[in-house]
Protein backbone atom coordinates (compact mmCIF):
# COMPACT_ATOMS: atom_id res chain seq x y z
CA UNK A 1 0.00 0.00 0.00
CA UNK A 2 1.45 3.54 -1.05
CA UNK A 3 1.60 6.13 1.67
CA UNK A 4 0.26 9.68 1.99
CA UNK A 5 3.20 10.88 1.15
CA UNK A 6 3.88 8.89 -1.85
CA UNK A 7 0.71 9.07 -3.47
CA UNK A 8 1.03 12.90 -2.78
CA UNK A 9 4.30 13.02 -4.51
CA UNK A 10 2.78 10.69 -7.72
CA UNK A 11 -0.33 12.87 -8.08
CA UNK A 12 0.98 16.28 -7.46
CA UNK A 13 2.86 16.68 -11.00
CA UNK A 14 0.44 14.31 -12.31
CA UNK A 15 -2.44 16.75 -11.49
CA UNK A 16 -0.16 20.18 -12.22
CA UNK A 17 2.41 18.82 -14.83
CA UNK A 18 5.20 20.32 -12.96
CA UNK A 19 7.65 18.37 -11.43
CA UNK A 20 7.83 18.17 -7.41
CA UNK A 21 10.63 19.90 -7.65
CA UNK A 22 9.86 22.92 -9.29
CA UNK A 23 7.26 24.02 -6.64
CA UNK A 24 8.33 26.71 -4.12
CA UNK A 25 8.39 27.16 -0.93
CA UNK A 26 5.74 29.89 -0.59
CA UNK A 27 2.58 29.29 -2.40
CA UNK A 28 -0.67 31.45 -4.40
CA UNK A 29 -3.84 29.09 -4.65
CA UNK A 30 -6.24 30.26 -7.19
CA UNK A 31 -10.07 29.41 -9.55
CA UNK A 32 -8.46 31.34 -12.16
CA UNK A 33 -5.97 30.27 -15.38
CA UNK A 34 -5.47 33.86 -15.93
CA UNK A 35 -3.56 34.85 -12.51
CA UNK A 36 -1.42 31.91 -13.39
CA UNK A 37 -0.40 33.38 -16.92
CA UNK A 38 -0.34 36.64 -15.55
CA UNK A 39 1.85 35.47 -12.85
CA UNK A 40 4.06 33.86 -15.66
CA UNK A 41 4.39 36.93 -17.69
CA UNK A 42 5.15 39.47 -14.97
CA UNK A 43 7.77 36.76 -14.09
CA UNK A 44 8.77 35.21 -17.68
CA UNK A 45 8.54 31.62 -16.34
CA UNK A 46 6.97 28.70 -17.42
CA UNK A 47 3.61 27.09 -16.79
CA UNK A 48 3.06 23.84 -16.18
CA UNK A 49 -0.95 21.56 -17.20
CA UNK A 50 -2.00 23.65 -19.83
CA UNK A 51 -3.27 20.08 -20.38
CA UNK A 52 -4.34 18.98 -16.80
CA UNK A 53 -7.00 19.32 -14.54
CA UNK A 54 -4.64 21.88 -12.80
CA UNK A 55 -2.07 24.69 -14.10
CA UNK A 56 0.98 25.91 -12.55
CA UNK A 57 3.94 28.44 -12.41
CA UNK A 58 7.08 28.89 -9.98
CA UNK A 59 8.98 32.39 -10.76
CA UNK A 60 12.89 32.53 -9.60
CA UNK A 61 11.98 33.47 -6.08
CA UNK A 62 10.44 30.34 -5.24
CA UNK A 63 6.79 31.41 -5.46
CA UNK A 64 4.22 29.12 -6.74
CA UNK A 65 1.03 29.54 -8.42
CA UNK A 66 -1.62 27.07 -8.85
CA UNK A 67 -5.24 27.19 -10.22
CA UNK A 68 -6.67 24.10 -8.89
CA UNK A 69 -10.32 24.70 -10.18
CA UNK A 70 -13.51 25.07 -8.47
CA UNK A 71 -15.12 24.28 -5.31
CA UNK A 72 -14.63 22.58 -2.37
CA UNK A 73 -13.43 18.66 -3.41
CA UNK A 74 -10.44 20.44 -5.67
CA UNK A 75 -9.50 22.61 -3.09
CA UNK A 76 -9.24 19.37 -0.60
CA UNK A 77 -7.02 17.88 -2.95
CA UNK A 78 -4.83 20.25 -3.72
CA UNK A 79 -4.02 20.91 0.19
CA UNK A 80 -3.43 17.21 0.46
CA UNK A 81 -1.19 17.34 -2.62
CA UNK A 82 0.92 20.61 -1.53
CA UNK A 83 2.35 17.89 1.51
CA UNK A 84 4.28 16.62 -0.87
CA UNK A 85 6.83 19.99 -0.43
CA UNK A 86 5.00 20.97 2.75
CA UNK A 87 5.24 24.69 1.73
CA UNK A 88 5.93 27.07 4.50
CA UNK A 89 2.55 29.10 3.28
CA UNK A 90 -0.47 28.89 1.40
CA UNK A 91 -2.68 31.77 -0.20
CA UNK A 92 -5.95 31.46 -1.81
CA UNK A 93 -6.83 34.14 -3.58
CA UNK A 94 -10.24 33.50 -4.52
CA UNK A 95 -13.65 35.16 -5.28
CA UNK A 96 -16.42 35.94 -2.96
CA UNK A 97 -20.15 37.41 -2.81
CA UNK A 98 -21.46 39.57 -0.47
CA UNK A 99 -23.98 38.78 1.96
CA UNK A 100 -23.93 42.35 3.22
CA UNK A 101 -25.10 45.33 1.35
CA UNK A 102 -22.48 46.85 3.08
CA UNK A 103 -20.08 44.57 0.69
CA UNK A 104 -19.44 45.92 -1.86
CA UNK A 105 -17.83 44.48 -5.53
CA UNK A 106 -13.66 45.56 -5.38
CA UNK A 107 -14.17 45.04 -1.17
CA UNK A 108 -11.35 43.32 -0.25
CA UNK A 109 -12.07 40.60 2.63
CA UNK A 110 -9.33 39.37 4.97
CA UNK A 111 -11.58 36.14 6.89
CA UNK A 112 -11.00 35.68 10.39
CA UNK A 113 -12.44 32.09 10.29
CA UNK A 114 -15.23 30.26 7.53
CA UNK A 115 -18.40 28.05 8.70
CA UNK A 116 -17.94 24.73 7.34
CA UNK A 117 -21.35 24.74 5.21
CA UNK A 118 -19.38 22.02 2.31
CA UNK A 119 -19.35 19.30 3.75
CA UNK A 120 -16.02 18.41 2.61
CA UNK A 121 -14.21 19.37 5.60
CA UNK A 122 -15.97 16.85 7.56
CA UNK A 123 -13.97 14.12 6.14
CA UNK A 124 -10.98 15.90 7.93
CA UNK A 125 -12.26 16.73 11.36
CA UNK A 126 -15.30 16.49 13.73
CA UNK A 127 -18.03 19.71 12.76
CA UNK A 128 -17.05 21.30 15.86
CA UNK A 129 -13.78 21.97 14.66
CA UNK A 130 -13.13 25.71 13.63
CA UNK A 131 -11.71 26.68 10.10
CA UNK A 132 -9.22 29.53 11.03
CA UNK A 133 -6.18 30.55 8.89
CA UNK A 134 -3.02 31.17 10.07
CA UNK A 135 -2.87 34.19 12.05
CA UNK A 136 0.64 34.93 11.69
CA UNK A 137 0.27 34.49 7.81
CA UNK A 138 -2.83 36.88 8.14
CA UNK A 139 -1.26 39.69 9.99
CA UNK A 140 1.70 39.56 7.46
CA UNK A 141 -0.92 39.79 4.38
CA UNK A 142 -2.85 42.61 6.19
CA UNK A 143 0.17 44.86 6.65
CA UNK A 144 1.26 45.15 3.27
CA UNK A 145 -2.46 45.38 2.09
CA UNK A 146 -2.71 48.63 4.23
CA UNK A 147 1.46 49.38 3.19
CA UNK A 148 0.04 49.44 -0.39
CA UNK A 149 -2.88 52.36 0.70
CA UNK A 150 -5.74 49.58 -0.05
CA UNK A 151 -9.01 48.91 2.73
CA UNK A 152 -10.32 45.81 3.40
CA UNK A 153 -12.72 44.17 5.59
CA UNK A 154 -12.61 41.02 8.12
CA UNK A 155 -15.05 38.87 9.32
CA UNK A 156 -16.91 34.92 8.90
CA UNK A 157 -17.33 33.42 5.29
CA UNK A 158 -19.74 30.92 4.79
CA UNK A 159 -18.47 28.22 2.60
CA UNK A 160 -21.07 26.18 0.43
CA UNK A 161 -21.06 22.91 -1.90
CA UNK A 162 -23.51 24.93 -3.77
CA UNK A 163 -23.44 26.85 -6.91
CA UNK A 164 -26.50 27.86 -8.07
CA UNK A 165 -28.32 29.30 -4.99
CA UNK A 166 -29.53 32.67 -5.90
CA UNK A 167 -32.72 31.79 -6.15
CA UNK A 168 -33.24 29.97 -3.53
CA UNK A 169 -34.27 32.96 -0.98
CA UNK A 170 -34.69 30.57 2.10
CA UNK A 171 -30.91 29.37 1.48
CA UNK A 172 -30.09 33.09 0.88
CA UNK A 173 -31.71 33.51 4.58
CA UNK A 174 -30.01 30.81 6.35
CA UNK A 175 -27.19 31.68 5.19
CA UNK A 176 -27.37 35.88 6.33
CA UNK A 177 -28.52 34.84 9.92
CA UNK A 178 -25.18 33.40 10.12
CA UNK A 179 -23.98 36.79 10.08
CA UNK A 180 -21.53 35.66 7.67
CA UNK A 181 -19.79 38.89 5.91
CA UNK A 182 -19.55 36.33 1.88
CA UNK A 183 -20.20 33.05 1.27
CA UNK A 184 -17.46 31.30 -1.56
CA UNK A 185 -16.88 27.57 -2.41
CA UNK A 186 -13.07 27.18 -1.22
CA UNK A 187 -12.04 29.20 2.11
CA UNK A 188 -12.96 26.76 4.65
CA UNK A 189 -11.70 23.81 3.03
CA UNK A 190 -8.75 25.20 2.81
CA UNK A 191 -8.57 26.13 6.33
CA UNK A 192 -9.51 22.41 7.39
CA UNK A 193 -7.24 20.82 5.04
CA UNK A 194 -4.18 23.01 5.85
CA UNK A 195 -5.05 22.46 9.78
CA UNK A 196 -5.23 18.63 9.03
CA UNK A 197 -1.98 18.75 7.36
CA UNK A 198 0.17 22.05 9.44
CA UNK A 199 0.48 23.97 6.12
CA UNK A 200 0.18 27.59 7.03
CA UNK A 201 -2.33 29.42 5.45
CA UNK A 202 -4.33 32.14 4.44
CA UNK A 203 -7.22 33.57 2.06
CA UNK A 204 -7.50 37.07 0.49
CA UNK A 205 -10.90 37.43 -1.33
CA UNK A 206 -12.51 39.97 -3.75
CA UNK A 207 -16.14 40.56 -3.40
CA UNK A 208 -16.96 39.91 -7.30
CA UNK A 209 -21.07 40.14 -6.46
CA UNK A 210 -23.47 40.88 -4.14
CA UNK A 211 -26.53 38.49 -4.55
CA UNK A 212 -28.56 39.93 -1.49
CA UNK A 213 -29.69 42.56 -3.65
CA UNK A 214 -31.72 42.72 -6.70
CA UNK A 215 -29.22 43.35 -9.71
CA UNK A 216 -26.25 42.33 -7.67
CA UNK A 217 -25.88 38.17 -8.43
CA UNK A 218 -22.94 37.79 -11.10
CA UNK A 219 -23.01 37.08 -14.20
CA UNK A 220 -20.55 36.45 -17.13
CA UNK A 221 -21.01 40.33 -18.64
CA UNK A 222 -20.11 41.35 -14.29
CA UNK A 223 -17.53 38.76 -13.74
CA UNK A 224 -15.70 40.23 -16.49
CA UNK A 225 -15.84 43.87 -15.21
CA UNK A 226 -14.45 42.77 -11.87
CA UNK A 227 -12.09 40.74 -13.55
CA UNK A 228 -11.26 44.11 -15.63
CA UNK A 229 -11.22 46.29 -12.64
CA UNK A 230 -9.67 44.32 -9.48
CA UNK A 231 -8.00 41.04 -10.68
CA UNK A 232 -4.28 42.73 -11.50
CA UNK A 233 -4.80 44.16 -7.76
CA UNK A 234 -5.82 41.05 -6.37
CA UNK A 235 -3.04 39.06 -7.68
CA UNK A 236 -0.13 41.58 -7.30
CA UNK A 237 -0.96 42.06 -3.49
CA UNK A 238 -0.82 38.25 -3.07
CA UNK A 239 2.52 38.26 -4.88
CA UNK A 240 3.99 41.03 -2.48
CA UNK A 241 2.51 39.09 0.49
CA UNK A 242 3.84 35.68 -0.19
CA UNK A 243 7.08 37.01 -1.55
CA UNK A 244 8.31 39.45 1.30
CA UNK A 245 6.92 36.80 4.12
CA UNK A 246 9.55 34.39 3.33
CA UNK A 247 12.55 36.81 4.33
CA UNK A 248 10.62 39.69 6.14
CA UNK A 249 7.60 37.94 8.21
CA UNK A 250 7.74 36.38 11.26
CA UNK A 251 8.07 32.24 11.65
CA UNK A 252 5.24 30.66 11.23
CA UNK A 253 4.59 27.32 13.25
CA UNK A 254 1.75 24.89 13.68
CA UNK A 255 0.97 23.19 16.28
CA UNK A 256 -1.69 20.17 16.28
CA UNK A 257 -2.99 18.93 19.55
Amino acid sequence: MMTKEDLAHNWLPRYTGMPVDRFGAYVLLTNFSHYVESFAGQFGCDVYGRNRPMQAATNDAGLTIINFGIGSPNAAIIMDLLTAVHPRGVLFLGKCGGLKSSTEIGHLILPIAAIRGEGTSDDYFPPMVPALPSFKLHKFVSERIVERGFDYRTGVIYTTNRRVWEHDSAYLERMQATTSLAVDMETATIFIVGHKNQIARGALLLVSDVPVVPDGVKTEESDALVTANWADMHLQLGIEAMTEIGSHGEAIKHFQY
